[in-house]
């Protein structure tokens, strides 16, 4: 398992050194530009798969308030029925609960091995590892830049798809972002890099996705 993990950490410095590479060859050399496309190419691989997530978790949203009505209305009384009827719903809706795990374990171990990739990668040329303000993308961000950016980001892309109306999600809502940023300041800049870059192509994505599923809804006849 350690071998198979070493593999994967060295195979993403190989595609980190590639990418910049390529950034050298039309005259852009930057290891930053580099983290910017492996993020571009990385959504692009798992985007069939969170565009249905996304589409899932909005439908989820709009459906809390029926989950929370049956749940008030049999949770005391009949807690299998209760469950019965909240899976009558994600089925009614065509919601899967489950929808957002994938992406999430996909990514793991892509993050992990960019971190550890970062940690120990010795650049091709140190002139181009640095970001602006930043002189080396395997150091941490001296003036907490990207943290911030990277728990501004979260909390916009979480914002698409939480409830108000529901008290945990509200509460994942802000907490989630400030655990990011606080990770964020202990990690190298260039996997902060990653998570910022990542972050907004998934907010512009939801932003889409929502405005299809309302457009569904308002050419949908009413019952």
């Amino acid at each position: 398992m350690g071998e198979l993990f070493q593999t994967l950490v060295d195979g993403m410095t190989a595609l980190t050194h590639w990418l910049y590479g390529i950034t050298l060859s039309i005259g852009v050399p930057s290891y930053a530009l580099a983290i910017i496309i492996l993020t571009f190419l990385l959504k692009l691989v798992l985007f069939p798969l969170t565009q249905k997530q996304m589409t899932s978790m909005k439908r989820m949203q709009e459906i809390q308030p029926k989950i929370k009505e049956i749940q008030e209305r049999y949770k005391n009384k009949d807690p299998k029925k209760m469950q019965q009827k909240i899976m009558d719903l994600y089925k009614e809706h065509n919601v899967n609960p489950m929808a957002g795990c994938l992406p999430i374990l996909i990514q793991m171990p892509i993050l992990i091995a960019l971190y550890r990739s970062l940690l120990h990668i010795e650049f091709i040329d140190v002139e181009h590892a640095g970001f602006f303000w930043i002189n080396s993308l395997a150091d941490k961000d001296p003036f907490f830049i990207l943290p911030v950016l990277a728990g501004v980001t979260t909390y916009m892309q979480t914002r698409l798809t939480s409830s108000t109306t529901d008290q945990t999600q509200r509460v994942m809502l802000y907490m989630m972002p400030i655990f990011i940023a606080w990770i964020s300041t202990t990690v190298p800049s260039g996997l902060v890099l990653y998570w910022v870059t990542f972050n907004i192509l998934s907010f512009i994505q939801q932003y889409f996705v929502n405005k299809q599923i309302e457009q569904v809804k308002e050419g949908a006849p009413s019952k």
